[in-house]
């Protein structure tokens, strides 16, 4: 386990080392809700679209999929695994680059943001591919982004966000798998085009 903190520090720092002032303000910005109300409202519009009326079963299963993520990422792992953050790590004080401050949670196992990113990526990839084909190129592209912003921002290890991620994913998987699979919910048809 000592080897691969080591490795997942050396390569923490060296992301988060790769920094400029300019880039500062587009991270802060990345890692928050707002920049991103467009694509919200762009996904919104593509699932009505496809689903209509029974799109409301998507949106119950989107909320799902965050709560889940985010209580599992936040309330059971930071706190069963006590992983500190990089910027609360005392053997690299000083070298954390940090243009947002310091975070609220002194835990950063695993990355609530790759969680929450990758969960949707995942979710959405998987009701929406059968019409709109490239959309996970577009996903996991945006959940990529948001979670680099947080190992530039100092505040997650990339295997903080390797976690996360993976979390992330099946949760997302799981959920769309519920989706298709349930009687109670009448988008199979959808899905299985």
């Amino acid at each position: 386990m000592e080897a691969i903190y080591s490795i997942d520090s050396q390569l923490f720092l060296w992301l988060n080392g790769l920094h400029a002032d300019w880039l500062d303000t587009v991270m802060v910005s990345i890692t928050g809700m707002w920049p991103w109300i467009p694509l919200y409202i762009l996904l919104a519009y593509l699932v009505i679209r496809q689903y209509g009326w029974k799109s409301l079963w998507v949106f119950l299963a989107v909320g799902l999929v965050i709560l889940c993520s985010d209580q599992l990422s936040a309330h059971v792992c930071k706190p069963l695994f006590h992983r500190l953050r990089p910027c609360f790590n005392p053997d690299l004080e000083g070298l954390v680059h940090l243009p947002k401050g310091l975070p609220g949670g002194k835990y950063g196992f695993v990355s609530s943001h790759a969680a929450n990113t990758f969960a949707i990526a995942s979710f959405l990839t998987a009701v929406l591919r059968k019409s709109y084909r490239s959309i996970g190129w577009w996903l996991y592209g945006w959940a990529l982004i948001s979670s680099y912003s947080r190992i530039y921002l100092g505040v997650h290890y990339p295997g903080d966000i390797l976690a996360g991620a993976a979390l992330g994913i099946l949760i997302g998987l799981i959920a769309a798998l519920v989706l298709k699979k349930t009687k109670l919910i009448i988008l199979k048809d959808h899905l299985d085009r």
